[in-house]
């Protein structure tokens, strides 16, 4: 029997209990019984949601600081959102938008976007400045980058 994980909700933000061996079950919020995981990144412009995400998830979370006047930051979205369908639920996948979230990029020392960061742990493991604009190379450095 699996031990339970700490998973963010994506919606309402609640910390929900998981079991390990049921996170690719589709399990729903227990707060606001929506879909644990979407695969689609989940937008963390609000720091207090953003911290929950890395703070609190026992699931990594890999994040691209972007910005809406960025180039190569909108050529390499449909790239990330389908990353996020083959990562998820072994991963979390989200986005902060830099222009609304000026205090996490600060924070976080973006100085170039995009940039993708990895979180474990609520700890900063990984980072890639630079468009990565196929799916599957996001996937594979994010699965290269987790801890063994």
């Amino acid at each position: 029997m699996s031990e339970p994980l700490h998973v963010v909700c994506p919606h309402c933000h609640t910390t929900n209990r998981v079991k390990a061996d049921q996170l690719g079950s589709a399990p729903d919020c227990g707060q606001c019984k929506q879909p644990l995981f979407t695969g689609h990144p989940v937008a963390l412009d609000d720091e207090a949601a953003f911290d929950k995400h890395v703070l609190r998830s026992q699931i990594p979370v890999l994040v691209d600081f972007w910005a809406p006047w960025c180039g190569p930051c909108r050529m390499m979205a449909p790239a990330y959102e389908k990353a996020a369908a083959d990562l998820e639920p072994r991963v979390r996948v989200a986005k902060v938008n830099t222009e609304a979230a000026q205090a996490l990029g600060t924070r976080y020392n973006i100085r170039s976007i995009p940039t993708l960061a990895l979180f474990v742990g609520g700890r900063e493991v990984a980072r890639q400045p630079g468009a990565m604009t196929n799916p599957a190379h996001v996937v594979q450095w994010a699965m290269a980058n987790l801890p063994r």
